[in-house]
C-alpha cells in the first residue's frame, strides 16, 4: 500500500526537481511538491504543527512536518550540500513521535534527485 504512494511522491518530487533544478529555497520546492501531490488526488498537509508531551507538560507546537501525505507518510525537504546524521535523526523522531509508518527525506540541492533521497520505515509497524 505504502510502496505505490511513495513511488508517486518520488515521481512528483523528480518532476519538480527536473522542472526547477537545484538552487532554490526549500519553501519553493515544498509548494510545488504540495501542488503536484494535490493534483494527484492525495490528502496532503503542509507545515503541520505537532504537539509533544514531555513528562507532565505538552508543547502544542513541538515540531513541524514539511508535508504529510495521506496522514501516514512524512516528507522532510532539504536544500543542503549533503545529508547529515541530524537530518536522519530529525525525520526518524518525527515518525516516532507521530506514529507514522513511512518517511521520505528529500534534498533538492543535488544534480539528480535520486542522489538526494532517503526512505525510512518506522520499525514499530
Amino acid at each position: 500500500m505504502y510502496n505505490k504512494i511513495t513511488e508517486n511522491i518520488i515521481g512528483a518530487a523528480i518532476e519538480v526537481h527536473r522542472t526547477l533544478g537545484p538552487g532554490l529555497l526549500e519553501s519553493a520546492y515544498q509548494e510545488c511538491l504540495y501542488y503536484e501531490l494535490m493534483a494527484m488526488g492525495y490528502s496532503v498537509q503542509k507545515e503541520l504543527s505537532q504537539p509533544i508531551t514531555y513528562k507532565d507538560i505538552t508543547l502544542d507546537h513541538g515540531y513541524r512536518i514539511d508535508l504529510l501525505v495521506e496522514n501516514k507518510i512524512v516528507i522532510e525537504l532539504k536544500t543542503v550540500e549533503k545529508f547529515t546524521d541530524v537530518h536522519s535523526a530529525q525525520i526518524l523522531t518525527y515518525m516516532k513521535l507521530g506514529d507514522f509508518p513511512i518517511g521520505l527525506l528529500l534534498n533538492f540541492h543535488t544534480k539528480l534527485l535520486k542522489n538526494g533521497l532517503k526512505r525510512f520505515i518506522n520499525d514499530t509497524y
